[in-house]
């Protein structure tokens, strides 16, 4: 009984306990900090704990209080000149924030009562009582000392002083004035001093920097002595060195001023105008005749687009500038006319040429707009300039002709994506003349040359056209024109091509037409050899070979299904280095093989079961590819039996060369003339057989014979 009785006993207890724990913990809140001092018009605290039901009140305490004593905590507001405001940021956190409500500017000559009369225009103390009730439970005690704000009458001047370097200029024209407002004694320039001051000191002005403070000459100047009481060595140990120098400025400072070099900085720098040439040269700019930059837009190194860069001389470029239009365009580049392409231009002779202009309208705009297809609610940009291709024809060192083809079109505006290109080829001869890629053989990244047998009355001519890969525009699809091949660099290009349901139930029909669509996009049937190649001349071109695909392969495979579908031409070229000319390697194309790689194309059904209906469409991807092959040549002669037997003594395939240790007296060495390599080893082979005669052991030996003959 008494064991059940203490149970009870205990369990009330740690009721009790438990109930005063946590009435203590709904009203435990702190203020942190709880003491500020603050100088300025802004300040904030944080009230930590449990908020829930807590008020904040604002007191302001008076100095009439007794030093070191405060008045108790109080939950009544007071009228002050600040305001309190409170921010929750957690859930036991409160964000308190006081702001000063007056203005902190110095009272002037007007009537304006909202200023400060004297320079510390707040000084007291404020209390913030955090109150459950009527009871306070955490209080923050607050210092403000807040001087007036005070601004310059006057228009502050953003000068700075700039203290020159003494070497490249003097510290300031008076040196000696070293006290402010005052006559400094022996300072004749010292604009502190009076003319009756001046009077006193006039025939003994100091000399030198830092107002003539400086160490006595030394007796090693050639300065420091005169001709009656200086040593005999003096004259020609003396240093020759100015008075005025010291050892801040080095005792051999001669005084003058030089001319600061510039220094690296990242600034923009300031260009000068153009100068322009009497003749061209290659990378040089050109010019207009009013000796302004010749400028076309031109992508930048990071790929945007500049309008207004120069064109180099003989330098080639092609440049692609994307545009959103959000209206339609008021000027160049995608807004132009003939007369402002009319360029008069300098021809480098002393002459000027002005650019022919030939506008064309584009049929279609996939390559240049994004979504060609006319909408409702948008609006219709006439004569947008969607492409500037411009040929110079050069002879020497200046310009003959250049002619420019302005290619329009009519195109939708509201956020539509334009991708307008500009071009640039110089050629060399008369208008008729085309770009080669190389002289003789083929250079990296120049076009391959194509042709097209063209046979005339009296002979058969080779019609040059490009070799095309697949280009797609911005919505995926197949544009019109082809991207060019650029020799030595193997790529690969596709793009989306639109087929119906209707169109899978006909494979045949599909397979020879996007067979015929490859051969459309390169109809050349030769290729040049070399760069330069002779369109008279038949051996400057090679055949194509085509591999024919296998005609007995089905092309059908059921509903919305066709096999056989040559989607993807490869082009294999093989080539070989013929020469070197200037350091650059003479490539000849040597074989060119088109092949066509067949796949099958299934129409994809979703939801709905979309096969059923025949006007569906569904795009499938048609590639092209090209490959360069280098055929390596040993030009070196065929290797003996010995180096084939015997590879220790190879010298191409071992560090040690024993044939090659009398290399200067063999044919193969070539850093002097024969005869004077073999005389020089002539000379070596004679020093080494005077030395073994004349020597200790011919000695030993000739006494061993005459000791054996006695």
């Amino acid at each position: 009984m008494a064991n059940i009785l203490s149970a009870r006993f205990l369990c009330q207890c740690a009721y009790i306990i438990l109930i005063v724990l946590i009435t203590d913990a709904k009203s435990n809140v702190v203020f942190q900090p709880s003491y500020l001092v603050t100088s300025g018009p802004r300040l904030s605290a944080f009230l930590l704990g449990n908020t829930s039901g807590i008020s904040l009140t604002l007191s302001s305490l008076s100095r009439s209080n007794p030093p070191g004593r405060l008045p108790p905590p109080s939950c009544s507001e007071d009228l002050t000149q600040w305001v309190l405001t409170q921010e929750l940021v957690g859930k036991t956190t409160v964000r308190v924030q006081l702001s000063l409500n007056r203005s902190l500017l110095l009272c002037g000559n007007n009537n304006d009562t909202d200023c400060c009369p004297e320079p510390l225009c707040v000084l007291e103390t404020i209390r913030v009582s955090a109150c459950l009730g009527n009871t306070s439970q955490a209080s923050l005690l607050i210092q403000a000392r807040i001087y007036a704000q005070v601004f310059p009458t006057e228009p502050v001047s953003d000068n700075k002083t700039v203290i020159p370097n003494q070497v490249y200029r003097p510290l300031g024209s008076c040196s000696c004035d070293l006290t402010v407002g005052a006559c400094d004694v022996r300072c004749c320039c010292d604009k502190d001093c009076s003319p009756e001051a001046l009077k006193l000191f006039q025939g003994q002005c100091l000399s030198g920097p830092f107002g003539g403070e400086v160490s006595p000459v030394p007796d090693y100047l050639c300065i420091a002595q005169s001709a009656e009481n200086a040593p005999d060595w003096f004259p020609f140990l003396c240093v020759i060195s100015l008075p005025e120098n010291n050892p801040f400025l080095g005792l051999f400072y001669e005084g003058d001023t030089i001319t600061p070099k510039p220094r690296p900085s990242f600034q923009r720098p300031v260009l000068s105008s153009p100068l322009p040439t009497h003749i061209y040269q290659q990378g040089d700019p050109i010019f207009t005749i009013s000796d302004q930059y010749f400028t076309i837009p031109q992508n930048s190194l990071v790929g945007q687009c500049v309008d207004n860069a120069p064109v180099a001389f003989l330098k080639n470029f092609q440049a692609q500038c994307v545009t959103r239009l959000l209206s339609c365009p008021t000027g160049p580049p995608l807004q132009t006319t003939p007369t402002e392409l009319r360029v008069q231009v300098r021809d480098g002779q002393g002459g000027v040429v002005t650019v022919d202009v030939t506008d064309k309208m584009a049929v279609d705009l996939r390559p240049f707009v994004a979504s060609p297809v006319a909408e409702d609610g948008r609006l219709l940009c006439e004569n947008v300039t969607l492409a500037l291709n411009y040929k110079f024809f050069w002879k020497g060192n200046g310009l003959t002709n250049i002619t420019l083809t302005r290619i329009l079109g009519n195109v939708l505006s509201a956020s539509v994506g334009l991708t307008a290109s500009y071009s640039v080829v110089f050629l060399n001869g008369d208008a008729l003349a085309q770009p080669n890629s190389g002289n003789p053989g083929y250079q990296v990244g120049r076009p391959v040359i194509g042709g097209i047998v063209d046979t005339l009355g009296n002979g058969t001519v080779i019609q040059r056209t490009p070799v095309n890969l697949w280009k797609p525009v911005s919505s995926g699809l197949c544009a019109s024109e082809g991207r060019i091949v650029l020799f030595g660099e193997n790529s690969t290009a596709g793009c989306l091509l639109p087929v119906s349901l209707q169109n899978l139930t006909q494979c045949s029909l599909l397979s020879q037409n996007v067979a015929s669509l490859q051969r459309a996009l390169s109809t050349a049937t030769h290729i040049a050899r070399n760069g330069d190649p002779d369109v008279l001349n038949l051996t400057d071109w090679l055949n194509i070979s085509f591999v024919e695909l296998n005609s007995n392969q089905p092309v059908g495979g059921g509903i919305g299904i066709c096999s056989g579908i040559p989607s993807h031409r490869h082009i294999h070229v093989r080539s070989i280095v013929t020469e070197v000319v200037g350091g650059l390697p003479q490539r000849e194309i040597q074989a060119v093989e088109v092949s066509d790689h067949v796949s099958t194309w299934k129409f994809e059904c979703g939801g709905g079961d979309p096969c059923l209906e025949p006007t569906g469409i569904q795009t499938f991807p048609v590639t092209s590819s090209i490959t360069f092959t280098d055929i390596s040549i040993n030009t070196g002669p065929p290797k003996t039996r010995f180096q084939i037997n015997f590879t220790e003594y190879d010298c191409d395939r071992n560090d040690v060369c024993w044939p090659q240790l009398a290399f200067p007296l063999t044919r193969y060495y070539t850093g002097e003339s024969y005869s004077l390599s073999l005389a020089k080893g002539l000379i070596l082979v004679f020093f080494f057989i005077a030395a073994s005669i004349l020597g200790t052991p011919w000695k030993q030996i000739r006494q061993a014979w005459r000791s054996a003959s006695l």
